[in-house]
Formats: structure tokens, C-alpha cells, sequence
């Protein structure tokens, strides 16, 4: 494809804040979202955001007594307008939008921040709990049900071992009501998959860096591709269609950032594309694709995936700092939304998608 059919990575619209923005949301069938964060006082930020013709307007803004790390609106089906919010506390809430974020539950879910948060209630597909999942700086995962008060499942160091900061997770292969695993990425490099159908840890890896990120390609479906990435400018794709009983999955690494990368995203309307981002402030977009044959045997017979290959199809500087989150927009191919450490959130919209 020639240059002049590639996508192109624009800014369409830029606004300054006063606080440390930590995270950001598009709200479902809207052209709002949240971004949430700190003041320098460690209070907690979740401000509500909107399009017009010329600029980003702030319509409403909401202080919580505590700084806020991360949010998702995953906690409740996509037409309700819950969100679940984890503090520098390590206290888990979930507010609602609709009436002035009047809290809905609480939960001490972690002892100190809590650094990541996943659910999977707003999937649509009509089944399962609407479950959340932590991880915290106290090393442990935790999976929640907001019908009840503590958490019905937990992954935690084993007595006596170094706790680990747990600095991201993820839920997926939530296909029936009944299949779930969840994710976790620390900082010493571990990746560990529990298996909640079974309550059993199914794999785990280490990529001898620390877990930025990690995303299933889509969480409703069979798993397909993980991809983390790293604090020292690796990510690696993983391939988890077939698990070998010993190498586990097949994958490929790739170090083109040269920097941290924060944050993986894969586009919700076209899964074999995603958008990585790193600690100058550029944003890459990456195809991947798979392999004529998708499994292979190896020398004992047993079957392993097949890792496939990335394209570069794009890569775009749009900030002078790391960019912390991104979140491409449900309803709208290529619309994007971004924030950064020079505390600024950005509206990004990229071309020609549809062509890849």
C-alpha cells in the first residue's frame, strides 16, 4: 500500500488540565467521556468531558476524597452509566453517572493503591455475573461481584514470597456464562492467567520486564491474542489459540517503541489492529497477521501456535510526554482519545482504517 493510502494520526482537538490525569473513558452512546485523576492535594478527580464544534468543554466536575488511579465503566450494562473507580487507597467504588456519581458499592478491595481495574458487565452478550477484577500494589488480584461485599475470588502470593506490584489486569474469554479467565501483569515481569471456571492458574510467563499493559483482542469470544507490553520497550504477542502443555503459547516480540509502552489497545471494530503507545509521546498502529497455518506440531506431536507477523502501518508523535491511557471510541471508526503526563487529553482521529 502506498504512502498516500496510509492512515493518517491526527490531532482534531487539545485541552490543557489542572490535575495529574491518571484515566480516561468514552461514555457509551454519547459524545462524552471521563477523565479521572489527582490534585497535588490528593484529591481525587473524575471530571465529565464533551465534543462541540471548537473545543474539549468540561460539563461537569466531581471531587472524591481520595486520588483516583484507574476506572472502568464495565461494572454494569452498556445502557446504565456505572463506573467503577479504584483509589490510592486501595478502596474500590462504583459511582453512578446518572445521579451526580452517587456511590452504588465500596469495598476495602487492597492494602495501598490500586493500580488497575477490569470488568466484564457491559460485554452485552446477555450472560454471566457482572464481575470486576483489581490488582494493587499488595501483589494481589481480586474478583468481584458488586451484588456482594467481598471479593469471590482472589489471587495473592504464596506466604512467605516477595510481593510483587500488580500493575495490570485484564479479563477475557468470557464467551458463555460459565468461561472466564483474568490476566495479571506485574512489575517484575510475571504473567499469570487464572482460569475462574476451574479457580486454577492455567499459565503463566515471565518477559523479564515489568507489565505496562495487557489486552485481549476481544474478551467476548474464545480466546485468540494476548498482547503486554513492557516497561522497557518490548510487547510481546501472544498467540493463545492452542495451549502446548509445555511452552505454553507462541508469541512474537517486537522493540520498535525504544521507550516504555503504556498502554495497548486494540481497535473494537477490526481486533487485528492495535494501537501501542510509548514514553515520547508517539502512537503506533500495528496489523497483525496470522499465519496460513495457525498450529503447528512440534517434535513430541503436540500442537502449538503459530505466531504470525506485525505491520507498522502508521506511527505519529502527539505528545512531548509519555501517553499514560488511550482509548479508541466504540461507536466511531478511528476516533480517539488520549491523555499524557503534560496533562493534557487529546482527541485523535485517524484515516483510512477501513482499507486494512
Amino acid at each position: 500500500m502506498d504512502k498516500l493510502s496510509k492512515p493518517q494520526i491526527i490531532i482534531h482537538r487539545e485541552k490543557s488540565i489542572n490535575f495529574q490525569l491518571k484515566d480516561c473513558q468514552w461514555i457509551y452512546n454519547s459524545a462524552k467521556f471521563i477523565a479521572i485523576g489527582g490534585k497535588p492535594n490528593m484529591k481525587g478527580v473524575l471530571n465529565i468531558y464533551t465534543l462541540d464544534e471548537d473545543d474539549i468543554q468540561c460539563v461537569q466536575e466531581y471531587e472524591k476524597s481520595v486520588s483516583i488511579e484507574c476506572a472502568t465503566f464495565q461494572s454494569s450494562p452498556i445502557d446504565r452509566r456505572h463506573l467503577a473507580i479504584g483509589n490510592y487507597e486501595g478502596s474500590l467504588e462504583i459511582v453512578d453517572l446518572e445521579y451526580s456519581t452517587k456511590s452504588i458499592f465500596t469495598a476495602k478491595a487492597h492494602q495501598g493503591l490500586i493500580y488497575s481495574i477490569d470488568g466484564i458487565g457491559g460485554l452485552g452478550i446477555g450472560c454471566g455475573a457482572p464481575e470486576l477484577v483489581t490488582g494493587g500494589k499488595d501483589g494481589s488480584v481480586k474478583i468481584w461481584d458488586p451484588r456482594e461485599k467481598l471479593p469471590v475470588a482472589k489471587m495473592e502470593s504464596a506466604e512467605g514470597t516477595t510481593k510483587r506490584d500488580c500493575w495490570t489486569v485484564v479479563f477475557g474469554n468470557a464467551y458463555n456464562s460459565e468461561e472466564r479467565i483474568v490476566c495479571a501483569g506485574y512489575d517484575n515481569g510475571d504473567i499469570k492467567m487464572l482460569d475462574l471456571r476451574a479457580m486454577a492458574l492455567r499459565w503463566e510467563t515471565n518477559v523479564s520486564s515489568g507489565v505496562c499493559s495487557l489486552e485481549f483482542d476481544r474478551r467476548d469470544i474464545k480466546m485468540n491474542k494476548l498482547v503486554a507490553t513492557t516497561i522497557e520497550s518490548s510487547f510481546y504477542v501472544f498467540d493463545i489459540k492452542v495451549q502446548h502443555p509445555v511452552k505454553g503459547f507462541g508469541y512474537l516480540q517486537n522493540n520498535s517503541h525504544k521507550h516504555t509502552i503504556w498502554t495497548v489497545r486494540h481497535l473494537p471494530q477490526k481486533r487485528e489492529i492495535f494501537a501501542t503507545t510509548g514514553g515520547n509521546g508517539t502512537v503506533y498502529l500495528w496489523k497483525y497477521l496470522y499465519p496460513d497455518q495457525r498450529c503447528k506440531k512440534d517434535s513430541d506431536g503436540d500442537l502449538i501456535t503459530n505466531p504470525g507477523k506485525l505491520q507498522l502501518i502508521q506511527n505519529q508523535i502527539v505528545s512531548t510526554q509519555p501517553i499514560n491511557n488511550f482509548r479508541w471510541c466504540p461507536g466511531k471508526l478511528g476516533l480517539a482519545l488520549c491523555t499524557s503526563f503534560d496533562q493534557n487529553i487529546r482527541i485523535l482521529i485517524t484515516t483510512k482504517l477501513n482499507l486494512y
